[in-house]
């Protein structure tokens, strides 16, 4: 049988990042095993389940490039099914009617509690007969549990795990009004779509011995496999504490929205918790190449958001200029930067983003190459715009406005020049020219960002400079 893992979010919130390295890990065991990719919508909590959580899992899965080969399956599209199994495990004697009260179940509890005892039902319509229950009265159903022996199961991350029988109870699978609950549901869906792997988050270790016992009264009367487990360790924050909305981004999408590059974050995200020797930088098929469940780490890993910064400049760095654009797209129509005209986008990605971190950064640092500035950044003006700089600019603009060559080496010669002529270093024409096109300290080339500017932008704003100098100069 040829391998195949699911990524099964339920839609009661965005997609988050410990569960997209989820999906990461499970698209990357099928891929390198030439297998398939399954998403399936866990969607039977009704209450809390959303159209909208739906559309962001789609969302993030499709932005991450994690496509899938087979779904999205919804849960609640094949609740004939679960209803078709859950009859036939009444009929096998494998699950039954359970009239207890809540009441009694909360005083059951309280006293476990009071006893030091494990918390579970105490099978007590477990052997109940058909004479003494009455379906027409509420009652939910539950899997009759094995009473003996234990459950063992060989972890592909954490090894061998073994749970007595006696700690687990008679898990409910059906609720009084029909619908059918988690551990159930998924139990079905394994075993229906034939899944070879089972890979999430070890939150879930405790929902597995449970599961294996439903899998082989389910699937051990139909001659399927059981799937193999591997439980992913959780991810910490910063703070070494369990990720939460407190550590800040924690959806995928916003992680997008804070201009982070798809395969900066997925690189980051494989390296939480996997290695392969020291390489940091991995493109998607090396990962795939390379990755394997026996390599994941037992222990949590930490997110370092300033790690992730790092890997998401090199990305910008290291990508073809087309695909960085079409990422840094949706965040130059958010800031409303129009670069219909003037200079290509693509040449400006090599040389901006070595000075910036993410797609956000750098939509807003390239703004001065299509529209002026609104004011100068005042540590730059005040260093940079004194009354010394005013003769420079003025010698400046006169040759930058009698040259028929726009090009960055005439532009350069130009700067020398004045330079020249004024017997200064070139740092005392350059760094106030700078100021003066770009409102700011920083850019790339002199000679690259005055041709990039264009010839009527770099006279019109060496003039503003002028008159802040003068403005200087009148109220000093």
């Amino acid at each position: 049988m040829s391998v195949k893992t699911r990524f099964a979010p339920s839609p009661t919130g965005y997609l988050h990042v410990g569960g997209a390295r989820t999906a990461l890990y499970c698209y990357l065991h099928a891929k390198k095993t030439s297998g398939d990719f399954v998403l399936r919508i866990e969607d039977t909590d009704r209450e809390r389940s959303t159209d909208e959580s739906v559309q962001a899992i789609l969302d993030g899965m499709e932005w991450l490039g994690l496509s899938h080969d087979e779904g999205p399956y919804y849960q609640t599209k094949r609740f004939d099914r679960y209803a078709e199994v859950k009859e036939q495990l009444l009929a096998e004697g494998k699950a039954y009617p359970c009239f207890c009260s809540k009441e009694r179940l909360d005083t059951l509890r309280e006293e476990q509690m009071q006893n030091k005892q494990n918390i579970g039902y105490d099978g007590h319509c477990r052997n109940l007969t058909p004479a003494e229950q009455d379906l027409s009265q509420p009652h939910v159903i539950r899997f009759k549990n094995p009473l003996d022996g234990a459950v063992v199961f060989d972890d592909l991350i954490k090894g061998e795990i073994s749970v007595s029988n006696s700690e687990l109870d008679d898990l409910i699978i059906a609720r009084t009004d029909g619908t059918p609950t988690y551990n159930f549901t998924v139990v079905v869906d394994d075993l229906d779509m034939q899944i070879t792997h089972v890979i999430r988050g070890d939150d879930h270790v405790n929902n597995t011995p449970r599961q294996i016992n439903m899998i082989e009264a389910i699937g051990g009367a139909q001659n399927k496999e059981r799937p193999l487990f591997a439980h992913v360790p959780m991810i910490l924050g910063d703070d070494g504490k369990r990720l939460s909305k407190r550590h800040g981004a924690v959806s995928v999408m916003q992680y997008r929205d804070d201009g982070y590059l798809p395969q900066a974050l997925l690189n980051y995200l494989v390296r939480l918790g996997w290695s392969h020797g020291d390489q940091e930088i991995f493109s998607l098929q090396e990962m795939i190449d390379l990755f394997a469940l026996e390599d994941v780490n037992r222990a949590p890993s930490a997110f370092n958001t300033d790690k992730l910064n790092w890997l998401n400049q090199q990305y910008m760095k290291s990508l073809p200029a087309a695909e960085v654009v079409n990422h840094l797209q949706w965040h130059l129509d958010q800031q409303n930067v129009n670069t219909s005209n003037g200079v290509a986008v693509e040449l400006l990605i090599p040389e901006m983003a070595e000075r910036v971190k993410t797609l956000k950064e750098l939509a807003s640092a390239i703004r001065y190459f299509y529209e002026d500035y609104q004011e100068f950044d005042p540590n730059a003006a005040k260093k940079h715009l004194r009354p010394v700089a005013r003769q420079p600019l003025e010698l400046a603009k006169e040759k930058l406005a009698g040259i028929a060559d726009w090009s960055a080496e005439t532009l350069h010669q130009i700067v020398s020049d004045t330079a020249s002529e004024l017997e200064v270093g070139m740092g005392k024409v350059g760094m106030p020219l700078r100021v003066a096109i770009t409102g700011a300290g920083m850019s790339p080339d002199l000679g690259v960002t005055l041709e990039w500017i264009g010839k009527d932008a770099v006279l019109r704003r060496i003039d503003k400079a002028l008159e802040f100098i003068a403005e200087r100069e009148a109220n000093s």
